[in-house]
């Protein structure tokens, strides 16, 4: 099927509608958006992968700044490590992989001598000679000579940003012409319409932090400029600033969650200190979304979707002795586990981090749609939605709802309506049988039919909010699947 949101058009199995997403859910009357924060159980932080033992490759710091992704039924994280007995600032590439995203095991690779042995967890990238400052990898099993896809930000090449390959992604061929681009600080990239998009900050856009993307189609030449996706800095009612660290900026651009129709990420919402000193800044991590991987908006500006302060990082930054100042960096990983979502990331300054830490919500619950109009309210219709056309190419589809406190004064019916908004027939309110509880995935019928058939043209749906209490159910998602 294909959704008109304003992006490329792709044909999809699945499509998946959430609130925040504006484009894939244009029209909306009497509701209302909520994003739900991560926030900490006990206010204590939750480190999955920690500080390694005295001799090991990151026994000094253990720093996200790379990726996540599902190999098999494992999970496989690359991040950064520091020894101790590496003296300065030099980070290496470490993995870990486990099975259920809060369970973290650092096998013995046994690919690179550190400390003279290969007892370690280290990947070979030829890293006695590189400083990597950042890293995201990409994973495509269909690739099977070059699986594993790598772009990596090195002091070897001033902080240009280069690439590697890997069959196993534990043993890595870096691209002969590297570098292939300019200084680049990364968090996040994906394969989206057939090109390689990746996220960092800055590019040539001037001095402030904005989240930027560079593209390409083969993964070894990146198009020389850059494309500007999202900028907090100088937007009114916001003070005309210039400095590197004062203000409202994007640290690392976003990682990214590739949901088909729409991208989800995870930006650094810098909160830079008027003084323009960086010791006094604080970073929360906000959420954005994108239906054409290039350009980004915030569906509530400036909410923290990860608080630093709820994080309970309170370390002086930068080794000095003044006031903590909580901070928190991204990196490249989401994914649905069960019945949760989990993000993975690390505190900031990068040279104090302690570990990786993991934020949960339940499956796909990062936001939701709930009625501000009552059965009280008159003259305004009934609370709904409505998505983009939905071109089901010929193929029927099924419907399932991520809702929660639906019960008998409280419900929610959906409509298949054609193009000039009318029910088509069969498909209307008052044949619905729509959910009568919560749950995260819960299936929508109507009379006499499973499925959502219609080859004459494109549909949409439309949620209605009902009872004598609608405002009280929360819509956290609508899936439209093809029909096996």
């Amino acid at each position: 099927m294909i959704i008109e949101n304003g992006g490329p058009n792709l044909s999809l199995k699945e499509v998946v509608l959430f609130p925040f997403d504006d484009g894939s859910i244009p029209f909306q009357n009497g509701v209302e958006l909520q994003l739900v924060g991560y926030s900490t159980p006990c206010g204590r932080t939750k480190i999955v992968v920690g500080l390694g033992d005295e001799n090991a490759p990151d026994s000094e710091k253990v720093v996200y700044y790379g990726s996540v992704h599902r190999v098999g039924d494992e999970l496989w994280m690359w991040y950064l490590g520091q020894g101790k007995q590496d003296g300065g600032w030099f980070e290496r590439i470490c993995f870990a992989k486990s099975r259920d995203g809060y369970h973290w095991e650092k096998p013995n690779l046994g690919l690179v001598t550190y400390g003279g042995s290969k007892d370690n967890n280290l990947v070979d990238l030829n890293q006695g000679s590189h400083h990597v400052q950042s890293c995201v990898v990409y994973y495509e099993p269909d690739d099977a000579e070059r699986p594993f896809k790598m772009a990596f930000q090195s002091r070897k090449y001033r902080n240009r940003f280069a690439t590697a390959y890997s069959a196993d992604g534990l043993t890595w061929q870096e691209y002969p012409e590297n570098p292939v681009g300019y200084p680049f600080e990364m968090a996040g990239g994906t394969k989206f319409n057939g090109r390689y998009h990746l996220t960092g900050q800055g590019g040539n856009h001037g001095r402030m932090r904005q989240l930027v993307t560079y593209i390409s189609h083969d993964f070894e030449h990146w198009a020389e400029a850059s494309c500007r996706g999202l900028h907090r800095h100088n937007v009114p009612p916001r003070p005309v600033l210039s400095g590197g660290s004062v203000g409202e900026q994007v640290h690392l651009g976003a990682s990214l969650w590739n949901r088909g129709n729409v991208i989800l990420g995870f930006y650094g919402m810098w909160h830079g200190h008027p003084s323009n000193d960086r010791r006094l800044l604080t970073m929360d991590l906000g959420l954005v979304v994108t239906n054409d991987a290039l350009h980004y908006r915030e569906p509530i500006p400036d909410f923290p979707i990860v608080a630093a302060a709820e994080d309970g990082w309170q370390e002086p930054p930068w080794g000095h002795t003044a006031a903590p100042f909580p901070a928190l960096i991204q990196g490249q990983g989401f994914e649905n586990i069960g019945d949760e979502t989990l993000f993975w990331y690390a505190p900031w300054p990068e040279h104090d981090s302690d570990g990786v830490r993991v934020a949960t919500w339940l499956r796909d619950r990062l936001g939701y749609f709930h009625s501000y109009f009552t059965s009280r309210t008159t003259g305004r219709g009934m609370p709904h939605f409505v998505s983009a056309p939905i071109d089901l190419e010929g193929k029927p589809v099924r419907v399932f709802l991520n809702v929660d406190d639906l019960d008998q004064y409280s419900t929610v019916s959906v409509e298949v309506l054609d193009e000039q908004f009318r029910p088509i027939p069969g498909y209307g309110a008052e044949s619905c049988f729509a959910p009568p509880s919560g749950g995260l995935r819960q299936p929508v019928r109507w009379q006499g039919r499973e499925t959502v058939e219609h080859a004459d043209g494109r549909v949409l749906l439309r949620v209605n909010f009902g009872g004598v209490r609608p405002e009280d159910a929360r819509i956290y998602a609508v899936y439209v699947e093809e029909s096996m």
